[in-house]
């Protein structure tokens, strides 16, 4: 009887670690990724209060970067197209940092145990950097297109102008924006019912 019961939990501990590391169902919509995670709400309140940007924004972005996916990495490299040769970049975890800005994010705040695959962290990470790209580019955080600029290339490329010679960058920049629209939208729909916690929905709902 102990055996099938530490092999349940076992189990059930699996399968709630699972569910706090996949993907939310719902990627589309802001609202039912707060209800079915959430801890991420609480995080992207935590990262609002501290950073001052607006919720929507680090979410269209991650969603960009990663697909909400805790161990998303580059794409691999090849030695003469067969032998894996590391990969494209550094950049892994839900926010796609890289390991210099990392390591910078780190230092700025003193978060040294930040894990970018922890996603309280990660989507700190991007309200730091959404915050740094406001005092040092002058862009509004709530202009989610030019942070995405911003995030992609970098201060000093965002200011060089990198982006004009990728064509293809600018639309996606443009699906960002796109995608805080609506995402903020959505949360202005729900941020209320949100707000009640769990126990007020509960009674609300009666």
């Amino acid at each position: 009887m102990n055996s099938r019961r530490t092999v349940g939990l076992l189990v059930l501990a699996a399968l709630l670690s699972g569910c706090g590391t996949s993907p939310p169902r719902s990627p589309e919509n802001l609202c039912e990724i707060f209800r079915e995670k959430s801890d991420w709400y609480d995080a992207a309140q935590v990262t609002q209060k501290r950073w001052g940007v607006p919720i929507q924004v680090p979410f269209a972005i991650m969603y960009q970067e990663s697909g909400y996916r805790y161990d998303a990495k580059t794409p691999r490299k090849y030695l003469l197209w067969v032998i894996p040769w590391g990969r494209v970049s550094t950049a892994s975890g839900y926010a796609q940092a890289k390991d210099e800005v990392w390591a910078d994010y780190q230092k700025s705040t003193g978060r040294y145990g930040a894990d970018r695959e922890d996603f309280d962290d990660a989507i700190d990470f991007v309200g730091w950097y959404m915050d740094k790209t406001t005092s040092i580019n002058g862009v509004y955080k709530y202009d989610a297109y030019n942070q995405y600029l911003n995030y992609h290339e970098g201060w000093g490329g965002f200011r060089q102008k990198t982006y004009a010679s990728k064509a293809w960058l600018m639309p996606v920049a443009r699906k960002v924006q796109n995608r805080s629209d609506m995402y903020g939208q959505q949360y202005a729909a729900c941020k209320d019912d949100l707000n009640r916690g769990f126990w007020s929905r509960f009674w609300h709902w009666l």
